[in-house]
């Protein structure tokens, strides 16, 4: 094969996170020679489902139960030894042994005890004006990356108490004049002990400068898949602003998080749910607070699978997912959970808004606030149980119908469906004539 060849595929989330990337990651999984996260941080917790059991990634690329893949985190992801640690601990207690499949870039930040604190003070001092973060101190740390103080996994072969202890000593001083410094060294004492015994771990694992052995990779032929945290709508710069995350989650992001080049880049796997979700604070024009919202949430178990938190529901959200199509370059589109539509009469989708003024755009805005109104097409449900369907053919007609208005709608092929959580719950649709996935 010619070095030139060779492409990154990318697999993101479209709209507020918890799309089922970490699903769809297991099972593109055989067809990829590595898979490497490329941002985010444990707030970000991937579910799959497979043999009966249930595993909660936070950190460990989907791509760790199959086989011999690689999986890489990436130098883009913030990573919490502590909790790092306790993922690992999981999962080989589950049967699945890391050491030779998984690879740490030495350029990933660390995520330190003190960013804990430092993100329950900043949280708190916003009052009403809250983001909802999860607390785990991913925001903290990326401002110390962006402000050139963070410390990066390779520090830890490198002058590491020195580096961490000027880290401590700046942290301390944040908290004091957040007025939070009381009591905030008794309680890093009894954090510390056990992150830095955490830490070490992370020496018993490949420390590697991801960046030349991924392209050093591509050069060879192999192929790789790159996963993606959270979703388009969270991104740093073209999410809904301030109610983001702290990293780029559209496919720009894994460039800067992998090392790899545009033009390396080749399929982009864009996930969106049959309708729509959102964990915390922020917009969300087409949010439902009755009945069909309930119904979509306990359907659907849709509680956050790090924090336990439930997710706020509503009709999917084409305005917002024509934008990440848009920004992300979507070359094949894959849609989960449309199970959970199995029992309803009707099936709206947003296909415009209504701005305070009256007028019509299908544009995301500046501000996706309160003031607007969806604007919705409506079709018939199919009210058919679909989770036990093995193939498209088995598709009852109104389901054809939402996907064909989904594809119209957003200009792009969806070339599968996930009909569960179970791996063996996906439905390829696509023919032999089609470009092949994974």
């Amino acid at each position: 094969m010619n070095r030139t060849d060779t492409k990154v595929d990318v697999l993101l989330g479209l709209q507020w996170g918890d799309e089922g990337k970490g699903k769809i990651v297991d099972v593109l999984t055989p067809g990829y020679d590595v898979v490497a996260r490329f941002q985010g941080g444990p707030n970000a917790g991937h579910t799959l489902e497979f043999d009966a059991r249930k595993f909660i990634l936070r950190s460990v690329p989907s791509g760790i139960f199959q086989g011999g893949t690689l999986n890489v985190i990436g130098s883009g992801v913030a990573l919490d030894p502590l909790l790092f640690r306790r993922e690992v601990e999981e999962l080989e207690a589950s049967g699945h042994a890391l050491s030779q499949r998984l690879a740490i870039s030495k350029k990933a930040h660390l995520i330190l005890p003190t960013h804990r604190l430092v993100d329950a003070a900043c949280e708190a001092a916003k009052g009403e004006g809250k983001i909802g973060t999860t607390g785990k101190g991913i925001g903290p740390a990326y401002m110390d990356k962006v402000g050139r103080n963070g410390l990066r996994v390779g520090d830890l072969l490198h002058d590491f108490d020195r580096k961490y202890r000027e880290a401590v000593g700046r942290h301390l001083s944040l908290l004091k004049g957040l007025g939070a410094d009381a009591g905030a060294e008794a309680e890093l004492a009894s954090l510390e002990r056990e992150w830095l015994e955490a830490a070490e771990l992370l020496k018993s694992f490949e420390l590697i400068d991801s960046e030349q052995v991924l392209n050093r990779y591509l050069a060879e032929g192999k192929t790789i898949l790159a996963e993606g945290a959270q979703g388009t709508m969270l991104d740093i710069d073209f999410g809904s602003y301030p109610f983001v995350t702290s990293s780029n989650t559209i496919c720009a992001g894994c460039c800067t998080g992998l090392g790899v080049s545009p033009h390396r880049i080749g399929r982009v796997y864009g996930i969106f749910k049959a309708y729509c979700t959102r964990v915390g604070s922020g917009p969300f024009p087409t949010e439902l607070t009755d009945e069909t919202g309930e119904a979509m949430c306990r359907q659907g178990h849709e509680y956050g699978s790090v924090t336990g938190r439930r997710r706020r529901c509503g009709w999917i959200d084409l305005v917002a997912l024509r934008y990440a199509v848009m920004l992300n370059g979507v070359t094949q589109l894959i849609m989960t959970k449309a199970d959970v539509l199995d029992s309803f009469e009707h099936i709206k989708a947003c296909v415009a808004y209504r701005t305070s003024d009256g007028n019509i755009t299908t544009d995301f805005p500046y501000e996706a606030d309160d003031r607007l109104t969806p604007v919705y097409a409506e079709l018939p449900g199919w009210k058919t149980s679909t989770g036990k369907m093995q193939s498209e053919d088995e598709f009852p007609e109104e389901l054809n119908n939402y996907l064909s208005f989904l594809e119209e709608e957003l200009e792009l092929p969806i070339k599968v469906v996930s009909l569960g959580a179970d791996r063996k719950q996906t439905i390829f649709r696509y023919t032999e004539e089609d470009e092949t996935i994974g």
